[in-house]
């Protein structure tokens, strides 16, 4: 098993043994588990991620296509997009989403506060300056 799906597998075994709640790097950080499926293999997966309520809208929140900074956009983000929805659970709820990828200056605030908040969002933008736009997405309640 690689180093990320090590990672990931822990990470969701401790999300749901703890309502929601993950340690070590991520603590008091909010977290979710993203449901996708493979948009190639119809595989579904389940990625935990970091991410952003909305101001006022509690049936909306804002996930990074990070990828811990590395070149190329994670996959989860594709398989969101291509699909235009899928679920997450968030605490111990689980819950259908539309997926929909934010743009310009919508996209630049969301990630701006993302950054703000948890300052590893903005070393991840330089690493990524001049070779991708690290994607926002909002996931909105069904």
């Amino acid at each position: 098993m690689s180093d990320a799906l090590d990672w990931n597998a822990t990470t969701i075994a401790e999300f749901r043994a703890n309502e929601g709640r993950v340690g070590g790097n991520f603590a008091g950080a909010p977290m979710v588990l993203v449901h996708h499926r493979g948009r190639k293999s119809g595989r579904e997966y389940v990625t935990p991620t970091m991410y952003l309520p909305h101001d006022t809208a509690p049936d909306v929140i804002y996930v990074f296509a990070t990828k811990a900074g590395a070149p190329t956009n994670p996959d989860w983000y594709r398989n969101l997009t291509a699909a235009g929805d899928g679920s997450v659970e968030r605490g111990t709820e689980t819950y259908k989403v539309t997926v929909r990828e934010l743009a310009d200056a919508e996209r630049d605030r969301v990630y701006a506060e993302q950054a703000r908040r948890y300052p590893g969002f903005a070393e991840y933008a330089r690493q990524t300056a001049g070779v991708r736009t690290i994607p926002v997405l909002e996931l909105r309640r069904m």
